[in-house]
């Protein structure tokens, strides 16, 4: 094991010793950081998603903003504005809280369409533009952002096109009574994350961003790969098919699940680990229904090479 690799499951373990009961979620929070996308986590309020986020900026040593999304927020409460400066008699650019390395845009479906539409530029450029002017934002750039359910009152839905920008879809759920017991007793979960220390920083996590993405990818698991998005597209269980960019977001995400198993290969089980959360939210069943038990069906019907 490499020396940032192992650094790596070493802020994994971190984190998980403040987030009790949550290994794969975690994980795959770790594997859209490595893959390079974003993240959505959709649950109840409580749950544990903000300590979650907040855990993960610390061990990554990355430079944490927080936004609280709300009706009334506007798109230069994020990006940031052009402002007059009386002193030296000119306009200059004052960056919003977007321009760090990890953003948690927090209760993101609770701001209007409009604000939700001015992290579009962000999530698939890393830039953003104001007054015809294009500003880079910091590398490595993350964005978690997190939604209550649909039902709930003062919700705006996001549209397709703003969820086919996030790598990812997680649910955290409540946790087993094993690991809520240990909660209740482990006191205060701030109070962890106080003591929580940098285990990568942002060279190291460069690096092993560029060690995943050279996973070796062989012709038989592209071959079922491709069955498993034709099989979306043609097997009438969903409105429809995934695109050719949910292809590359799956490929980029079994190749970071892959490395963090130490293989030299991405394997039919690394695209089987990944497949739900990057393929969940891009689905929608004939008949409105949650997806799950239809991708479930999806990758069962799809054999194995």
């Amino acid at each position: 094991m490499t020396l940032s690799k192992k650094y790596f499951h070493e802020a994994m373990a971190a984190v998980n010793g403040v987030v009790l009961g949550k290994k794969e979620q975690v994980r795959l929070a770790f594997t859209a950081l490595l893959a390079g996308g974003h993240l959505l986590i959709e649950d109840l309020p409580g749950v544990g998603k903000t300590v979650l986020v907040q855990a993960l900026a610390k061990v990554c040593g990355l430079t944490f903003q927080r936004l609280q999304f709300t009706s009334d927020l506007l798109p230069a409460d994020i990006i940031g504005a052009v402002v007059y400066e009386r002193q030296k008699e000119l306009f200059t650019f004052r960056p919003g809280p977007l321009f760090a390395q990890l953003v948690l845009a927090d209760e993101v479906n609770r701001a209007t369409p409009r604000t939700q539409s001015a992290l579009l530029e962000a999530l698939e450029e890393h830039k953003v533009s104001v007054d015809g002017q294009t500003y880079a934002l910091p590398e490595p750039f993350f964005v978690i952002a997190t939604q209550n359910p649909a039902h709930q009152i003062g919700t705006y839905p996001l549209p397709e096109s703003q969820l086919d920008r996030f790598l990812m879809r997680l649910e955290l759920g409540y946790p087993e009574p094993k690991a809520e017991r240990e909660l209740l007793l482990g006191g205060d979960r701030r109070q962890l994350l106080k003591g929580l220390t940098a285990k990568i920083d942002s060279q190291s996590l460069s690096q092993c961003r560029q060690q995943a993405a050279s996973i070796h990818v062989a012709d038989p698991l592209l071959d079922y790969l491709q069955a498993l998005l034709k099989g979306s597209r043609e097997r009438g269980l969903f409105q429809r098919g995934l695109s050719p960019r949910a292809g590359l977001a799956l490929l980029a995400a079994a190749r970071a699940w892959a490395w963090l198993d130490g293989a030299e290969f991405v394997r039919p089980e690394d695209l089987q680990a990944v497949f739900l959360a990057v393929a969940g939210h891009r689905l929608e069943t004939v008949d409105g229904s949650v997806s799950a038990p239809q991708i479930k069906q999806l990758l069962a019907a799809v054999p194995l090479p």
